[in-house]
């Protein structure tokens, strides 16, 4: 089938100049979209993946563990995407009290913690709504280089995306005057009207009107990323937000950026379709693999304590704090374990001995410890790790 163009460009004038902005047509998509063979199997194939997925976390020891780790990570990778370029252990570092020196960047990436977090708790008093993402828009930009940028509000001036100005821009989004009838389509659509669509599809499809909307006038990727996750725990599809899709999005940028273009240039929701039910496919895949590496390490290091015997009744005590947060002070393992301060550090010694944690900042005072094999796990595919957590 031969789509055309899927909304209607229209005049907009920013500072003089007059350039073409895309208004998307309302959802759903006209004419449907083509169900073929291949769309059908990777469908089913991200669908048996999330359900995985899903089902480990309900039978995981310790699931806040993992979902800790999952947020972060998702967090760092979202706002890679962005142009940040702090890593992993600086965010972990940060938390745990220390000021790394890429601060702005890592405060972002502390920023989408936050509203990540805020997104899975409020959606269950509020549905996912205009409200609902102005609310995580202002959590992302409260502070650090966007806060500057109507955190919290739809931008009242026309933005653009790629080039200089709008006049060499790669895409134009709508006029700030058509945001509000946009968005108020994009979310009467996620509430199934005028017609049910499959969970699956609505975060795919939301993901793309959102991005075309571009209703922020910055932090519009995050909150686009953090929709899809959103969606599918407001569907039932997950019950934590365990999926970081952030990684095959950051692996496939050009890609992605090509498929969401001809989504709006040629209609071609299957392309992008496809393209994003794999994605769902290899990253949940993946998340299940992560999970099933760390609970082996976490084995594998608490048989080791053990073997300690009576002396290293602690040690087991601090090393699952660690495993709770992989970087960590004395201090917060004191407010962790319920252990003493001396008792603590001597466990420390021992994890230490046993090459299990490091000291990494290399201070008498302030000093820092990480579960370093834990954060080489979940740094894979992120960024390069600091040497003093090799």
């Amino acid at each position: 089938m031969k789509r055309l163009r899927t909304g209607d460009i229209v005049a907009s004038s920013v500072g003089g100049e007059t350039v073409n902005a895309f208004v998307p047509a309302p959802l759903p998509p006209e004419p449907k979209i083509e169900w073929n063979e291949s769309l059908h199997l990777t469908y089913e194939r991200a669908l048996n993946s999330l359900g995985r997925l899903d089902g480990m976390a309900s039978v995981l020891p310790s699931p806040d563990i993992f979902l800790y780790a999952y947020v972060r990570k998702e967090a760092l990778l979202s706002s890679q995407i962005e142009g940040t370029q702090s890593t992993l252990a600086d965010l972990l570092k940060f938390e745990a009290g220390d000021t790394p020196l890429a601060f702005d960047d890592v405060r972002e990436v502390s920023n989408y913690v936050d509203a990540a977090e805020f997104g899975v708790r409020r959606i269950k008093k509020l549905p996912i709504s205009s409200r609902l993402m102005r609310e995580l828009h202002e959590r992302l930009l409260k502070s650090g280089r966007g806060n500057s940028k109507d955190p919290g509000a739809f931008r009242r001036s026309q933005n653009w995306i790629g080039g200089s100005r709008p006049g060499n821009a790669l895409f134009v989004p709508p006029p700030h005057a058509r945001i509000a009838e946009c968005i108020a389509n994009l979310e009467t659509f996620i509430h199934d009207q005028p017609e049910k669509t499959p969970a699956l599809v609505k975060a795919a499809v939301a993901h793309v009107q959102f991005e075309t909307i571009h209703p922020f006038l910055d932090g519009n990727g995050r909150v686009g990323r953090l929709l899809i996750v959103l969606v599918l725990i407001s569907e039932g599809l997950l019950r934590q937000p365990l999926l970081y899709l952030s990684l095959y999005l950051k692996e496939h940028r050009g890609e992605y950026y090509d498929l969401l273009q001809r989504v709006r240039a040629e209609g071609d929701w299957e392309a992008w379709l496809e393209f994003f039910f794999r994605g769902v496919h290899e990253t949940a895949d993946a998340a299940v693999a992560t999970a099933t590496t760390l609970l082996k390490l976490f084995h594998r290091d608490n048989d080791r304590v053990e073997q300690l015997g009576r002396p290293g009744i602690t040690a087991q005590r601090v090393l699952k704090a660690f495993q709770g947060a992989p970087i960590l002070s004395a201090k917060q393992i004191v407010e962790k374990s319920g252990a003493t301060l001396a008792t603590v550090n001597r466990a420390l010694e021992q994890l230490e001995s046993l090459r299990i944690v490091r000291e990494v900042t290399g201070r008498k005072r302030d000093r820092l410890w990480a579960y370093s094999a834990y954060i080489a796990e979940l740094s894979k595919g992120t960024a390069p790790l600091p040497q003093e957590f090799r």
